[in-house]
């Protein structure tokens, strides 16, 4: 499009693409060169200075003030609206995106072929830049859509995220390994474990910490304990504790779920099997989703700060993209947060008799 002034015969000013043209580079190292950073080697910034010598070029500081001011515009994708986990860390991200001056993109997607054409779009619609929950933190057609498109994304719960993505997260495996340590230091020594999704590295990480707590304690890992698959869902969760509380001398006196979804699920299995939690049986998550508070009773399990690390992430990509609007790509940062082991009425130690249960007779 031909402006007003073009028209008129006056010079145009010559742009950040002219000067990268010119010394052969691109936009984005030009902009390193402008603003000082260290990164470029010392031919490359002698042609960048030399071009933008011959250009006279002007930083615009109107443009970038404007360009600093535009709103940014933030995808995010989520797969289960039922899951617990959801709720506070969509909590998290609105109480920051509306401190922040950022506009937030969320888009339920059921399966990865949907996250994946739900990315091409909000590319297509000029987004810059995601906040990748689990499971899309790690589905790898996902994450090469996001690097090939070159715009910052922060992967968030990844149990072990790649190297080359901003990340916010907790040590699934330690957090794992405390919860298991808090059950043995009760006195069970028969310990039940639901898996959770085998799709994502944090249910790995989760498993590995149980398995190495009992294996600290002692314990035989393949005689002391039984470990059931899951989902993280609600359903899988009734599905592992049926496995797993099924009469025999292996019950577990203790489970330990890999997320509260699955925790409250062996809750009402436990407790149609006519067992009271905990006296019966101690059941705990991990998370500390609003589910943990909202059934009976109250789940002992680890507490995850969903609605924090949401915020982390906000603020994580902001900084990042304000830089990419700059010419400038900040190192990657995998930033771990503090979780908590909290203790509810869901765990006790084992009984040493007996339950005594009351009958009618007709």
């Amino acid at each position: 499009m031909t402006t007003d002034a073009e028209k008129k015969g006056a010079p145009r000013s010559a742009t950040v693409f002219d000067v990268a043209r010119l010394a052969g580079v691109s936009a984005m190292t030009v902009s390193r060169v402008i603003n000082g950073e260290s990164t470029v080697r010392p031919g490359t910034r002698a042609k960048v200075q030399a071009a933008v010598a011959a250009l006279n070029y002007m930083p615009n500081p109107a443009a970038r003030k404007l360009a600093g001011s535009r709103p940014i515009l933030i995808g995010m994708l989520y797969s289960d609206p039922r899951a617990g986990y959801l709720n506070g860390f969509l909590l998290g991200l609105l109480s920051k995106t509306s401190l922040r001056h950022v506009q937030l993109n969320a888009r339920y997607c059921a399966s990865a072929n949907a996250g994946e054409a739900a990315v091409a779009e909000m590319i297509a619609s000029g987004i810059d830049g995601f906040i990748l929950p689990p499971p899309f933190c790690e589905a790898p057609a996902i994450l090469q859509q996001v690097a090939r498109s070159g715009m910052p994304a922060v992967a968030v719960s990844a149990g072990v995220p790649s190297a080359h993505l901003y990340s916010v997260g907790i040590d699934d495996y330690k957090a794992a390994y405390d919860l298991t340590r808090h059950l043995l230091s009760l006195g069970h020594q028969k310990l039940g474990f639901i898996k959770g999704d085998p799709g994502q590295s944090c249910s790995d990480r989760r498993l590995a910490g149980f398995c190495a707590a009992v294996a600290d304690a002692g314990l035989d890992i393949d005689a002391d304990a039984r470990i059931a698959p899951g989902m993280y869902s609600y359903q899988s969760g009734l599905d592992a504790a049926e496995h797993l509380l099924a009469a025999g001398p292996n019950r577990p006196s203790a489970v330990f779920a890999s997320n509260d979804d699955m925790a409250a699920a062996t809750v009402a299995v436990a407790q149609r099997l006519g067992m009271f939690v905990p006296s019966d049986l101690t059941v705990v998550g991990f998370d500390d989703a609003p589910l943990a508070t909202t059934i009976w009773p109250e789940l002992t399990t680890i507490r995850q700060p969903i609605g924090d690390m949401a915020s982390a992430a906000v603020d994580l990509l902001v900084r990042h993209i304000r830089a990419w609007r700059n010419g400038v790509r900040l190192p990657v940062s995998q930033s771990l947060m503090d979780y908590t082991l909290v203790r509810r009425q869901s765990d006790a130690a084992p009984k040493v008799r007996p339950a005594i249960r009351l009958s009618i007779v007709a």
